[in-house]
């Protein structure tokens, strides 16, 4: 979704530099899911110490919070706060 000439405060994606394309988010959330989903299932496989159980719980985790991700890197990305 390109961000349209409407008012003087919006720009398109190539003139603003401090809005991201819906795609970097998308790659920023599969990186950061594969960082934290090898903790929650070395944390998963310490505690129950079944790695067959960790691995579950790491794949239901992997996609419930990449999906989250996105969607709060999204909702960040339209408050101009700190820009």
């Amino acid at each position: 979704m390109l961000l349209t000439q409407t008012s003087p405060n919006k720009t398109n994606y190539s003139t603003d530099k401090s809005s991201e394309k819906p795609i970097r988010s998308i790659i920023k959330s599969i990186s950061w899911r594969t960082v934290g989903t090898i903790d929650t299932v070395l944390i998963s496989w310490f505690v129950t110490g079944t790695l067959s159980l960790a691995f579950s719980i790491g794949a239901i985790e992997l996609l419930t919070k990449m999906l989250l991700y996105f969607l709060h890197e999204r909702m960040w990305n339209t408050i101009s706060w700190g820009k």
